[in-house]
């Protein structure tokens, strides 16, 4: 699997929803993942999807690397080394190509305010401290939502024609933190073309309700990894950001 497919897979449910990215993309994302001749024209849309691009240009740039190498784009859907020594002057750097790409002015100054010790390049990073939707402003920033957006796993426990059903966690809301809930199960849609080998017991990575790729046991432990630094890093500036029941971010309180 190439950084183009990997890409893809994690993408198509976004733009199939119409959140992100230049209209019509979906069809080239889901031809990408089935053929490689496709996946030229998949990067030029990728390169469109408004907060993907910011972060994937910012890993790359730091290894001397393409912003489609498979290494960088698997950085920052489920974590890997090149995330590591990568921080606060970075995030910096990632905040102004994020405010280029339409994030508000107001709301950029306040995360350069409020950016923890150790932020991370990592898409949950992205969903709990930036904001999932701050950037198009397509999507009310919302737990719920953040729990769609962010690159989530799940064992598979049955696979039907048309459905995958999953034991997975879920985000929560902890006061004015996120944390992670107990384990439930999860039914999702299924498209059988798209992962052809898939069997009870496999863990699978999804993205706003839509499968993206199988896991092996060892990408699926550093997904957990980095999710759980993404989400302590989030947590540590959070409060001072502010969130209401609903999950909604909302301007710091007096005389933070």
């Amino acid at each position: 699997m190439d950084g183009v497919e990997l890409g893809a897979r994690f993408s198509l449910a976004t733009s199939r929803l119409r959140y992100c990215g230049p209209d019509g993309a979906d069809r080239l994302l889901e031809r990408a993942i089935r053929e490689p001749a496709a996946r030229p024209a998949a990067r030029a849309a990728l390169a469109q999807f408004e907060a993907l691009m910011p972060y994937l240009e910012t890993i790359a740039r730091a290894h001397g690397r393409d912003p489609f190498d498979e290494a960088v784009v698997e950085a920052y859907w489920i974590g890997n080394d090149l995330l590591d020594g990568l921080g606060r002057p970075e995030f910096r750097t990632l905040i102004d190509a994020l405010q280029r790409r339409g994030l508000p002015r107001s709301l950029a100054d306040r995360l350069r305010t409020h950016l923890p010790r150790e932020p991370l390049l990592h898409h949950l990073f992205h969903v709990a401290f930036v904001g999932v939707g701050n950037v198009t402003g397509h999507v009310a920033t919302t737990v719920a939502h953040m729990e769609s957006c962010r690159p989530a796993w799940g064992t598979v426990t049955r696979i039907g024609s048309e459905e995958l059903e999953l034991r997975a966690a879920a985000l929560r809301r902890d006061g004015p933190c996120l944390a992670w809930g107990p384990e439930r199960p999860v039914r999702l849609p299924f498209e059988a073309a798209l992962l052809p080998d898939l069997r009870p017991g496999a863990t699978v990575a999804y993205h706003w309700g839509r499968p993206a790729l199988e896991l092996s046991e060892e990408a699926a432990q550093r997904l957990g990894d980095y999710s759980a630094r993404a989400l302590a890093a989030a947590n540590e500036v959070l409060p001072a950001l502010g969130v209401l029941e609903d999950g909604t971010a909302t301007e710091p309180a007096s005389g933070t």
